[in-house]
């Protein structure tokens, strides 16, 4: 399944699923997972596939070392996971930004005015330290501007599926007690179920983006769609760090 928000041409963006590629096993079939036991071939055929449908080759591509940080970085050459950090900028039309996500949620920034786009990896540690307003900022200071800057928020985890202790909830208390919203009662007193969606939402809005469309698609339930994380987690699927498949979220200018 490939998204395409409402408010980003499709010529110019796709959050990619987990079909449309060549991967085997467990990483069928789209895998963008560079970390991952996936074969080599297998990853870089993947990323060709998706470069190809922007008509460019994956060698035009940019991918970054993710972790959960803040930090955006702009860039003007093509690399994959050379960089360090967890939002990229750029306003060269040759290359694709992608992001690397499997239940965090990926946003997309385009202003066509100014010619300036970006693409972050919005996880809840990244979103809590402030990885939606850096990257606003920096896109910002490359001539974009925030009443022109359209921002979609693709498929990721849904408040159904995200489960977490009371540990997670008063790390976003101690941001604001106004936080609270984001947060519904769990099974019991010590769980409760976060609206990650919703929260980068709120972020977006708080960076004066006015422009934002969120997909509401729920990447844990959407086992023939989406890869998901807490999916293979739950399935005992991950033998080591790291080994398990991501989608990419993609945007060009």
């Amino acid at each position: 399944m490939r998204y395409f928000a409402p408010n980003i041409a499709p010529e110019n963006h796709c959050f990619f699923g987990a079909d449309g590629g060549v991967s085997q096993g467990k990483y069928q079939s789209l895998n963008t997972n560079l970390k991952s036991q996936d074969k080599k071939e297998n990853l870089i055929e993947n990323l060709e596939l998706i470069a190809q449908s922007f008509h460019l080759s994956q060698k035009n591509m940019v991918l970054c070392r993710q972790g959960v940080t803040n930090h955006a970085e702009f860039v003007t050459e093509p690399s994959l996971v050379k960089i360090t950090a967890d939002a990229l900028v750029t306003n060269r039309k040759d290359l694709i930004l992608g992001i690397r996500t499997a239940d965090c949620a990926p946003v997309l920034f385009y202003d066509k005015q100014a010619g300036v786009i970006a693409a972050a990896h919005a996880g809840w540690r990244g979103a809590l330290k402030g990885v939606v307003e850096n990257t606003v900022c920096l896109m910002e200071a490359h001539g974009a501007q925030r009443t022109n800057i359209h921002a979609a928020v693709g498929p990721c985890l849904q408040q159904k599926s995200f489960e977490c202790m009371d540990d997670m909830r008063q790390a976003f208390l101690q941001e604001t007690p106004d936080n609270q919203i984001f947060f519904m009662p769990g099974k019991d007193d010590l769980h409760f179920l976060f609206d990650l969606q919703a929260y980068v939402k709120n972020k977006l809005q708080q960076s004066k983006i006015a422009n934002i469309s969120v997909s509401g698609i729920d990447t844990f339930s959407s086992k023939e769609d989406f890869f998901s994380y807490r999916r293979f987690k739950q399935q005992y699927q991950i033998s080591s760090f790291g080994d398990y498949p991501t989608q990419l979220s993609t945007i060009k200018l």
